[in-house]
């Protein structure tokens, strides 16, 4: 997911996706762990569209409290 679909999503969809996105993480570390993944890089790739969306909600979060 680019920048700009993550900008595009509402605060509600981006927590939820957060979610999914975290137990999607660690269900690929658990099946890695046990047996190689296809494609490891996965893993990172995951992790960093993680990182994509937790900015963008810590940025969302930081406006809101500047703005009150």
């Amino acid at each position: 997911m680019k920048k700009e679909a993550i900008n595009e999503l509402s605060t509600a969809d981006l927590m939820e996706r957060i979610d999914a996105t975290r137990d999607q993480y660690v269900k690929m570390k658990m099946q890695h762990a046990v047996s190689p993944l296809d494609n490891p890089n996965k893993l990172g790739e995951t992790r960093k569209q993680l990182a994509r969306m937790l900015t963008e909600l810590t940025k969302r979060q930081n406006a809101e409290k500047n703005v009150k």
